[in-house]
């Protein structure tokens, strides 16, 4: 078993940025962990097919939480490869399937109420990416300490960015895929977005209890991957 990091570069607002999902590679199956901005499928089947991974392996995908550089490309892959299993936190597959209202939106909308004008159209076009994100079915649906892909993984809950994000832990590869619960900034493990974050305590013990795990490496949604030797 391995994981495979997929720099995923792309422009934003003139300026040139990266996010970095996750391949887990186990017995020729492949499982990918979030699945970038909307329209960003080919970005990443790219970036896997450049590695010398074939599409037809792709099993399944892991959504660490609702967020639209995360599930944005979610109903692509599901439309493109309907074998795919999906796997998210309860929680979370609420937001993702649509049977509730996500928090994401509901805090969009509130904080538009409060923008300056020139905020505003940013404001305005968050609100309509979100409302634009299609909703999927989940098909498995975890909790803290649930063990998944062969008992290799440990599903680590991780609240505060957003109150059902989950990490995940791999033992046997001293190795941690953060999600948002932690970004790779000057080498440090931060929270991500403090600003945005649904509850800045929680995350702040969300981010302990990673650190805690002592992995040797951490991989990072944003600011790509850390080790420690």
């Amino acid at each position: 078993m391995k994981i495979v990091e997929l720099p995923i570069e792309f422009e934003f607002n003139g300026e040139k940025n990266y996010i970095y999902p996750t391949l887990i590679v186990l017995n020729d199956e492949l499982t990918l962990v979030d699945t970038g901005y909307p329209g960003f499928l080919p970005l990443i089947e790219k970036e896997m097919i450049k590695n010398g991974y074939k599409m037809k392996n792709l099993k399944t995908i892991i959504i660490t939480h609702y967020d639209d550089d995360h599930i944005g490309s979610l109903h692509d892959f599901k439309k493109k490869y309907p074998w795919i299993y999906i796997i998210a936190s309860e929680t979370e597959s609420k937001f993702i399937s649509g049977e509730m209202k996500s928090e994401r939106l509901i805090q969009a909308e509130k904080l538009l109420e409060s923008m300056q004008n020139d905020e505003k159209k940013f404001g305005h076009w968050f609100i309509q990416q979100l409302k634009n994100l299609r909703h999927v079915s989940i098909d498995e649906k975890v909790h803290d300490g649930d063990m998944i892909l062969d008992n290799k993984c440990r599903i680590v809950g991780t609240p505060g960015h957003t109150s059902g994000h989950i990490s995940l832990y791999f033992l046997s590869l001293k190795s941690v895929i953060t999600g948002d619960a932690a970004v790779n900034e000057n080498r440090k493990l931060v929270i991500a977005n403090p600003q945005f974050c649904l509850n800045v305590e929680k995350a702040e013990q969300s981010l302990s209890k990673i650190k805690n795990l002592n992995a040797e490496t951490y991989y990072c949604f944003h600011g790509g991957k850390l080790t420690y030797h």
